[in-house]
């Protein structure tokens, strides 16, 4: 009972205190997706394939890794097939960022997929709004 009251104590500490929460990913997991992505067998599992891979990446606390997911996530940037795919692609860039300490490229990035998200539920607002006022209407 001790040791949960300790731990629950620590992570409460921890987030007050600002400390870093992302999760890392081991060379293992890197290793796996890499053979995923050689072993996809269309466009799309590869794309998919990248992503997780990307992901990894930026998540390991090999300074190369980042910088290769950095690298891998600016050139797939341009061909997102959705926005959401690209707010996805910007986190992963933040993350990116934030590992190797660049704090305002990061800060940047993340404030961009936060405009894109406002922009997205501003207009499913609008829509459900003039559907609203249809419906009004017809009443």
């Amino acid at each position: 009972m001790e040791a949960k009251i300790g731990k629950l104590v620590e992570s409460v500490g921890s987030f007050f205190s600002g400390g870093d929460t992302i999760p890392w990913c081991t060379r293992d997991i890197i290793a796996g997706c890499e053979r995923e992505v050689a072993e996809a067998a269309n466009e799309e599992q590869k794309s998919d394939s990248i992503m997780r891979l990307s992901w990894a990446l930026v998540h390991s606390k090999n300074q190369e890794d980042v910088n290769r997911g950095i690298g891998m996530l600016e050139a797939s940037l341009g061909q997102s097939n959705s926005p959401l795919q690209t707010r996805e692609k910007l986190y992963l860039l933040a993350v990116g960022h934030y590992r190797n300490g660049d704090y305002p490229r990061s800060r940047q990035l993340v404030d961009h997929g936060l405009i894109g998200i406002g922009i997205a539920t501003t207009a499913v607002g609008l829509l459900v709004g003039g559907i609203a006022a249809i419906a009004a209407r017809k009443k």
